[in-house]
C-alpha cells in the first residue's frame, strides 16, 4: 500500500499567448493561492452548494409529472403506495447488509457497468447531471441515480438523460419484487424504501444496458444504499454541515463517512472543501491507493463572467483549458460544480492519466449548453418573476442568495420559504434575510415539514414581525408573496423566491403549472 498521496500530473503546458490578454496559467496560478491562503469556511461556502438552473424552464424530459394513461397512472400509484409502506428516507439502519443481499439475489446488476459515484453536502445533483450531460456528448448511453425527486419519483432513476417512463418503472418494481420480498424474508428489518429504489436502478442499469452509471448517495457514504457499487471515479462535492444528527457534527466527522465511497485504485475528484474535511479525504485515498485531483490545484475554474440566462466559463481540466464555455446555471457555485464534473469525465476516460490530450471542447462546450436543472433557480412565471430553488441548509441558501444578487436585479424580492424541521432552519432564514424584503412562511404536505406557526417565530426572531406574513396552505402562500411583488408595479422589478425544501418546490411547480 502506498504511504503517498498520488494526484494526477499537471495540466499540459501552453503557449505564449502573444494576445496582450492575461495568460490564464497566472489567472490559475492566482487561484491556486487564494485556494491555499483563504478562509476554509469562506472556501467552502465560496465552491458551492445550491443547483440551480437557466431562466428558460426544464425541458420535457426533466418535466415527467402523472401519466396519461389512467390505467398506467393506477399501476404507478399502485407501486408508489408500496413503496411508502417501508422505511422513509429519513428512517435509517446504518448497513449494506440488506442491500447487499438484495444485489446477491439480484445476479449483481451493479457490477455490470463501470459507475461514477457522487457524494458531498450540497451540489450532487447538478454535478451529477453535468457528469451525464458530458458522457451522453460523448456517445455513452448513461444511467443516473439522484435524489430527492421534485415531483415523480421516476425522477430519480434516467436513463440517457431522462427520467425512465412510468411503464418501465412498474415493470422494474415488479420484475424485482419477488426478490425484495426474499431479502425482507431473510433481514432483521425489510428494505427501506430507498434500498429498494436503489436495487430499481441498478437493475434498470443493467437491463437497458447502460454503458457508465452515475449514481449519487443518499446520505453520507460508508453505509448509504448506494455503496455498492466499486466506483472508477469518486467525487466529492463541497461538504458542509447538515443531517449532522447522523454524520457527525464538523466537516472532518462529515467527511469520514463521504470518503466511504472511495475504493481501492480509484480516482478522487474532490471538490474545495474545509481544511479538516480535506484531510480526511486524503488520508482515506492513501489508505486505498487512489489518485486524487482537487480543485484549484490540479483543475479548476480559471475565468467565468454572466452571460444572459446563465454564464460563460474558461475550465481548467486535467489536461488543458477549456475555454468559451457556455453554462446556462447561474452563480459561481455552478461554475464550481462544472470544473468538479469535467474532471471526473476526464478522469473516466483516463485524462491525466493515461493519455495527455484534453477531450473536445467542442463537444464539452455542446454537453455544457444543454445542461438543466429543474427546481435549481427556475423561472415559472414572469410579471412577476417567480423562482424556484430547492436549498435547505444555511450553505445552500448563503450561494443562492449570492446566484439571486448576481443573476437578477430585483428591486424588491418577495419569499415563500416552507422547511423540514429537522434541518437548521434558523440558519436557513439568516443566510436568506439580507435579500428578502418580505417572508411569507409556509407548510408543505411532508410529515417532515415545519409548522407554519413554529417556522413564523423564528422568521420573527430573524426578520422582525412586520417583515413577515403566515400563510399555512402553500396556494395561499404563493398568492400573497405575488401580490406583494406586484406592488412594485408591473415594471418595476419585483419578484418571489420559493425555496426551503425540495417538496416545497416541487409542489409549488405543480401549482404553478409546471408538470
Amino acid at each position: 500500500m502506498s504511504a503517498t498521496l498520488r494526484t494526477l500530473g499537471p495540466v499540459s503546458e501552453l503557449p505564449p499567448d502573444s494576445s496582450g490578454q492575461p495568460d490564464p496559467l497566472d489567472t490559475f496560478d492566482e487561484i491556486i493561492a487564494t485556494e491555499t491562503e483563504r478562509d476554509p469556511d469562506l472556501a467552502v461556502i465560496e465552491a458551492g452548494s445550491r443547483t440551480l438552473r437557466t431562466q428558460g424552464g426544464p425541458s420535457q424530459a426533466d418535466d415527467p409529472g402523472r401519466p396519461e394513461d389512467p390505467e398506467v397512472d393506477k399501476a404507478l400509484r399502485e407501486v408508489e403506495g408500496e413503496l411508502a409502506t417501508r422505511w422513509g428516507e429519513t428512517k435509517l439502519e446504518p448497513s449494506v447488509s440488506r442491500i447487499a443481499a438484495l444485489m446477491d439475489v439480484l445476479g449483481e446488476p451493479q457490477r455490470s457497468y463501470p459507475s461514477l459515484h457522487i457524494t458531498g453536502t450540497n451540489g450532487k445533483t447538478s454535478t451529477a447531471r453535468m457528469i451525464e450531460a458530458l458522457l451522453g456528448a460523448f456517445d455513452l448511453r448513461t444511467g443516473r441515480y439522484t435524489s430527492p425527486h421534485v415531483q415523480s419519483v421516476t425522477e430519480r432513476i434516467s436513463l440517457d438523460g431522462a427520467p425512465i417512463s412510468a411503464e418501465r418503472f412498474v415493470e422494474t418494481y415488479h420484475d424485482i419484487k419477488p426478490y425484495v420480498e426474499m431479502v425482507d424474508a431473510s433481514q432483521e428489518y425489510r428494505l427501506s424504501f430507498f434500498e429498494v429504489l436503489t436495487g430499481m436502478a441498478y437493475a434498470a442499469f443493467a437491463d437497458a444496458p447502460v454503458d457508465v452509471a452515475v449514481v449519487e448517495v443518499g446520505m453520507g457514504g460508508s453505509w448509504d444504499a448506494t455503496n455498492v457499487i466499486d466506483g472508477d471515479v469518486a467525487v466529492v462535492t463541497p461538504i458542509d454541515l447538515d443531517h449532522t444528527d447522523r454524520l457527525g457534527t464538523t466537516p472532518g466527522e462529515i467527511a469520514g463517512e463521504k470518503a466511504g465511497i472511495i475504493k481501492q485504485d480509484a480516482t478522487v475528484i474532490m471538490a474545495q472543501q474545509p481544511v479538516d474535511a480535506a484531510q480526511v479525504l486524503l488520508k482515506k485515498a492513501v489508505e486505498v491507493d487512489a489518485t486524487v485531483a482537487r480543485e484549484g490545484l490540479e483543475f479548476g475554474v480559471v475565468a467565468r463572467r454572466v452571460a444572459v440566462g446563465g454564464q460563460l466559463l474558461t475550465l481548467r481540466g486535467l489536461g488543458g483549458d477549456y475555454t468559451e464555455v457556455y453554462l446556462p446555471l447561474h452563480g459561481p457555485h455552478q461554475a464550481h460544480n462544472a470544473a468538479v464534473a469535467l474532471a471526473a469525465v476526464e478522469a473516466f476516460f483516463g485524462v491525466g492519466a493515461q493519455r495527455a490530450q484534453p477531450l473536445d471542447v467542442d463537444t464539452v462546450r455542446k454537453a455544457f449548453a444543454a445542461v438543466s436543472s429543474p427546481g435549481r433557480m427556475e423561472v415559472v412565471r414572469r410579471s412577476p418573476t417567480v423562482v424556484l430553488d430547492a436549498a435547505h441548509n444555511p450553505a445552500g441558501a448563503r450561494v443562492t442568495a449570492e446566484a439571486v444578487r448576481e443573476a437578477f436585479d430585483f428591486s424588491r424580492l418577495i419569499g415563500v420559504v416552507g422547511a423540514s424541521g429537522d434541518k437548521n432552519v434558523r440558519g436557513l432564514l439568516e443566510a436568506f434575510e439580507p435579500i428578502f424584503a418580505e417572508i411569507v412562511v409556509t407548510q408543505n404536505s411532508s410529515h417532515r415539514a415545519m409548522d407554519a406557526d413554529e417556522l413564523a417565530a423564528l422568521a420573527v426572531e430573524v426578520f422582525g414581525e412586520e417583515r413577515v406574513q403566515v400563510e399555512p396552505r402553500l396556494p395561499d402562500a404563493l398568492e400573497a408573496a405575488i401580490t406583494l411583488a406586484e406592488e412594485e408595479g408591473e415594471f418595476a422589478g419585483g419578484g418571489v423566491l420559493v425555496t426551503g425544501s425540495v417538496i416545497t418546490v416541487g409542489e409549488a411547480r405543480l401549482l404553478l403549472g409546471r408538470g
